[in-house]
């Protein structure tokens, strides 16, 4: 009673209700992320945690749950306790395990992790859009995935549907609802948010793969 109290008086300040507040607290839990440019309800969220950032701050911070905040891109992550968060200080003590961590199957994985190197790679190359997209054709997408991991994207249309959108849901890529995803002329835009999601250092391990498959490649068969 009197922690809602206080949060009451708090965002009384603000012209909110505590209704606005959990609203807002909720969303970063069920989601994880709050983007600005994703939604309309997102777009006032976001806003409406400039109001109260502080307090939201503090609020999850007894959870365990850290916030990374991107004001140039504008969103809103949050990391359950004891994750490693690229931009964050890392925990001292590190529970055994955490509710509110994303659980990615390895496709999930393979896919995030090549996007995040093409990513890089459109950084490198200054083809980073003004938002700070990247967008690929699915082919160019379907070669990194074979030349990276040795893996291809499924074959299966409505499993590829499914992982693309379970990466639309963490918000790391954007493709149209209308495309079907069958030829590689169809498009994906990589959002900024994956550089925060995939460390330099599994960064590092996947281009030390590659460089070992060139190697591999290049050196000739012992007779």
């Amino acid at each position: 009673m009197i922690l809602s109290q206080c949060l009451e008086n708090e965002l009384s300040s603000e012209g909110l209700q505590l209704t606005d507040f959990s609203e807002l607290a909720l969303r970063l839990l069920d989601y994880s992320i709050i983007c600005r440019d994703e939604s309309l309800i997102e777009q006032t969220l976001y806003d409406r945690y400039l109001r109260i950032d502080k307090l939201v701050d503090d609020y999850l911070s007894v959870l365990g749950v850290r916030l990374l905040h991107d004001r140039q891109f504008q969103y809103i992550r949050a990391y359950p306790p004891g994750a490693e968060a690229p931009g964050l200080d890392d925990e001292v003590d590190q529970p055994f395990n955490t509710g509110l961590r994303a659980r990615l199957n390895q496709q999930e994985i393979a896919l995030i992790l090549v996007l995040r190197s093409q990513y890089d790679k459109a950084l490198r190359e200054g083809q980073v859009d003004d938002q700070g997209g990247v967008t690929l054709s699915f082919e160019a997408l379907s070669i990194a995935m074979k030349n990276l991991l040795q893996r291809t994207l499924p074959e299966n249309l409505t499993e590829r549907r499914q992982l693309l959108k379970r990466l639309r849901q963490l918000r790391l890529l954007q493709f149209s609802q209308e495309d079907t995803l069958e030829s590689g002329e169809s498009w994906v835009r990589i959002r900024p948010q994956i550089v925060n999601f995939v460390s330099d250092e599994a960064l590092s391990a996947l281009r030390g793969e590659e460089a070992e498959q060139e190697d591999a490649a290049a050196s000739p068969e012992e007779i």
